[in-house]
Parts: C-alpha cells; structure tokens; sequence
C-alpha cells in the first residue's frame, strides 16, 4: 500500500508478495465464497509450515487446483491427486491433497445449509470484525469453537491454529500489530 511506514513486525519486507499480501488482503474482511474457499484450502497446506511458503506457491496452487474452482475439485478422483503428488510447485503431501477435496465437499455442504459460506463464517461474530493483538496467541475461544464445528462438520486439517490464521486472513479478526500503520489504534488516532 502507498505511503505505509510501518507494517506487522512478521512480514518479510525483501518479498513483494508478502507485503502486497498485508497491505492489501491480510485482515481485510472477505465475503467472497471463492475467495474465503482459496484462503481456507491454503490455510489447510500451512499445517506446520509458514505462510510465506504457501504464499510464495499460491499461484502454482491456483494452477493446480484448476483456479480453486469448487466443483472441479470435488470431483478429483485419485487419478488427479496422484497428479498432485507429482506437482514441485506447491506443497506434496499426500494426507492435505485428501484433505482438500475433502473439505471442498463439506465446504458446498455448508453452503447449502447457510445459503453461504460467508453466512456461516461470519455469523461466528454476528458479521463483526474482532479486534486482537496479533502478538498475544496463536489460537481463541473463537477459533476453538470454528475449527470444533469444522472437524464435527468432516474437515481435515481445521485445527484451532490454522482457523485462527484464517479468520486473521479473511478479516474477523484484525490483529495487526500496534506498529503497523494497520492497526486499528494508530488508525483511529490518524486525523
């Protein structure tokens, strides 16, 4: 973003994607049902690695996982999942490729019951961002209760420390830190 000085303390300022990430995407509140499906299949690869590594692939994971198109993705049979397997550019791991399509299934599942996935995610907070300082945990009550309703609902790979992540990602919670000139305190403040 033009004119930031400060940002999160955690964002590599020597990758251009991780700063065009922060400024603008990470925290902003998403509605999109494709958007917010890409984030939490990503966020499902984070498992034990960094974001910045799934980051840096996410366009190979687009590539791969046919523009994270849900219904494509559905369908994968094992055929396309030992395709997967065989792709360098994003992260090969046999039991988060299952889990992917896995979870799409459940995600169209959600949909149809909420009318939306968005409904679903954000009526966790009554449609209200929450507001956390990113430097004091890496899970909540909040993200306990998501990732317990997603693992009652089939999912894979939706513990609490990746749902925290991803409702960071898509905007329910804003936790960027004090010094970044994101943080809703210096942003309040701004005349």
């Amino acid at each position: 973003m033009k004119g930031m000085e400060h940002r999160c303390s955690y964002v590599n300022m020597k990758n251009p994607l991780y700063i065009c990430y922060h400024d603008e995407e990470w925290g902003v509140p998403e509605h999109s049902d494709k958007k917010l499906y890409e984030l939490l299949i990503l966020e499902s690869f984070q498992a034990g690695l960094s974001w910045e590594c799934i980051l840096n692939k996410r366009e190979n994971f687009r590539i791969a996982f046919d523009g994270f198109d849900i219904d494509k993705v559905c369908d994968y049979d094992e055929a396309k999942c030992a395709e997967l397997l065989t792709n360098p550019g994003i992260v090969r791991n046999r039991r988060k490729i299952a889990a992917a399509v896995n979870n799409s299934v459940v995600f169209k599942a959600i949909q149809q019951e909420f009318g939306s996935f968005d409904a679903y995610i954000w009526g966790f907070t009554n449609g209200e961002t929450i507001v956390e300082d990113f430097h004091i945990r890496t899970t909540s009550p909040l993200s306990d209760t998501v990732s317990k309703d997603l693992k009652k609902r089939g999912m894979k790979f939706v513990g609490s420390t990746i749902i925290y992540s991803y409702l960071q990602a898509i905007g329910v919670l804003n936790a960027h830190g004090a010094e970044c000139d994101l943080c809703p305190g210096r942003l309040e403040a701004t005349p």
